[in-house]
């Protein structure tokens, strides 16, 4: 007959306080999952958002418990996005912003057989520095061509043994990290959130930046532009408002024959083209 557990290891008391205490400390509670995450992507992140963000990495079930006891608004609807490896990040700045962030700290690593390239990988011409032998063949069976000269493997011209989109088999992938070159980019992008009682999806959090951006752009312009047509002055288009008015008020002079300084000019000539035009008809023109 087995007895319930009342003593637990010394990390998972420590990850047990951390999810009773982090949740009330902070605004934002996100998830990333980290299954095809590698440490390298996580060392940089932690030193760009330190002290904006506190990582945590904590075992589901501890996190389950931890969340069942807690009085926070949605924080039971989090128990079940707790599956596989998960690490959670904590802070006060908005999701979207912080998604974001990440977003804009991609890196560049090594390939793993199966990664996709991000990119045409060049492999350029240079000496490897590598002594002849099996690895001739490795060369050969990724179609980098190459040569010997002064005891050491030489690429013998450029080369792009895969392109952008294309997946890289083990082999090439252990040939290019012995030649330094990092074909995959690498991000991270929250999973899911809670923001003060609302929970978001990891679509939901997806911001094209650059769509964004112009549809500001246009809604300016439009409203610039419907502004001009009301003749709503602001700071912005006085101007334009001003300018276009001149324009009518001259189009009107003109039209109207109305002189001043600024029109006498073109109704004059709009009057020269009309007595021609008259003398041009009655000089064509035969009693009849």
């Amino acid at each position: 007959m087995h007895e319930n557990r009342n003593t637990y290891p010394k990390r998972k008391t420590v990850m047990f306080q951390q999810l009773q205490e982090l949740p009330k400390k902070y605004k934002v509670m996100a998830i990333i999952k980290t299954e095809k995450v590698r440490s390298t992507q996580l060392l940089p992140l932690r030193k760009t958002l330190k002290g904006e963000v506190e990582f945590v990495s904590i075992k589901d079930k501890v996190a389950q418990k931890a969340f069942e006891q807690l009085d926070i608004p949605g924080i039971k609807d989090m128990i079940g996005e707790l599956k596989g490896q998960v690490m959670f990040m904590f802070t006060n700045m908005s999701p979207f912003k912080l998604n974001v962030l990440l977003s804009k700290n991609k890196i560049m690593m090594n390939a793993r057989g199966g990664d996709i390239a991000s990119m045409d990988v060049v492999v350029p011409e240079k000496n490897t520095g590598i002594a002849p032998g099996p690895m001739l063949t490795e060369f050969k069976e990724a179609g980098i061509p190459t040569k010997i000269d002064q005891g050491t493997i030489w690429i013998a011209k450029d080369s792009t043994p895969v392109k952008k989109g294309e997946a890289i088999n083990a082999q090439l992938a252990a040939l290019l990290g012995k030649l330094d070159i990092k074909p995959v980019e690498a991000g991270i992008s929250l999973y899911t959130a809670l923001e003060e009682g609302l929970k978001y999806s990891e679509t939901e959090m997806i911001i094209d930046i650059e769509k964004i951006r112009n549809e500001f752009a246009q809604a300016h312009q439009e409203a610039v532009s419907l502004s001009i047509e009301a003749a709503y002055i602001t700071a912005d288009n006085i101007s334009q408002i001003l300018e276009k008015a001149s324009q009518y008020a001259r189009s009107l002079s003109v039209e109207s024959g109305f002189m001043t300084n600024e029109t006498k000019e073109q109704i004059l000539q709009k009057a020269d083209s009309q007595a021609r035009g008259v003398a041009s008809q009655a000089k064509d023109y035969t009693p009849a």
